[in-house]
């Protein structure tokens, strides 16, 4: 893929990296990316991805603006409170570049759809708070075959992790929590809070991570980490990272490889 003058001018810093290039930008030209929830973190994954230059990309959320999402949710203002959060991204995408393609899909990820939702995309990007959704979404990669960053958020407590459960010997997110968490019990940031800008430190670590699944075998960036959690400490601040191993009984990637 050849780039015309005007996107190169756009992205010359990118390109005179020796870990990205002109064929690691060609590649996030052509690359497609599904981003589940458009709330704190989904916000400034997409603001860096579609800087990056993503060609595509697809927004998924049932929710609406509310004041309360002011104070983290970044692509939003007063004047879009009860519009559809994917609704309003997908318009801020289209103002930034209007190359790029983008759509909106104001609806729930469910076990029965995530599979369809997010097939043929080269990585999906979950950011939802709650772990049931996590896991369908999760659990719809590994029946599609395609990469999942996902990135979470509790208090000052980030997590960020690539996961490819449909590769053989690789981890899935089901892998790392299990199948206790399947039910939408969990704590929200309503209840225990957030600083907005610890969202965004946790949302532009998860771009970078799903950006690095994009490049590889374009560019020399480094390994997409597999199963690597990145576990992100706003307050001391520090950064520390564990391997999460395959499930051998896990029910959605045991036998998916």
């Amino acid at each position: 893929m050849t780039l015309d003058p005007a996107r190169l001018d756009r992205f010359a810093r990118h390109i005179v990296l020796p870990e990205v290039g002109g064929a690691g930008q060609a590649a996030l030209a052509q690359a497609h990316v599904v981003l589940v929830g458009m709330g704190g973190i989904g916000c400034p994954a997409l603001q860096y991805l579609a800087g990056a230059g993503v060609g595509r990309l697809t927004l998924i959320d049932s929710d609406a603006i509310e004041v309360s999402n002011l104070q983290r949710q970044v692509l939003f203002t007063p004047a879009d409170v009860g519009r559809a959060k994917a609704e309003v991204a997908a318009e801020w995408v289209g103002r930034f570049d209007p190359v790029l393609g983008v759509e909106a899909r104001i609806e729930r990820v469910t076990g029965a759809n995530a599979a369809a939702l997010v097939a043929g995309a080269n990585v999906v990007l979950d950011g939802t708070d709650n772990f049931a959704t996590r896991l369908a979404v999760s659990d719809g990669c590994v029946a599609a075959g395609v990469p999942l960053t996902s990135a979470a958020l509790g208090r000052f407590a980030g997590q960020v992790a690539n996961f490819a459960g449909h590769l053989p010997d690789q981890a899935c997110y089901r892998c790392f929590v299990g199948d206790a968490f399947d039910a939408e019990d969990c704590d929200t940031c309503a209840e225990q809070g957030v600083l907005g800008a610890m969202v965004g430190i946790v949302g532009a670590f998860a771009a970078m991570q799903a950006i690095r699944v994009l490049l590889a075998g374009a560019s020399t960036l480094g390994d997409r980490q597999w199963g690597k959690l990145h576990l992100v400490d706003g307050l001391v601040p520090s950064l520390r990272t564990m391997r999460i191993p395959k499930d051998p009984a896990c029910r959605a990637c045991d036998s998916a490889a």
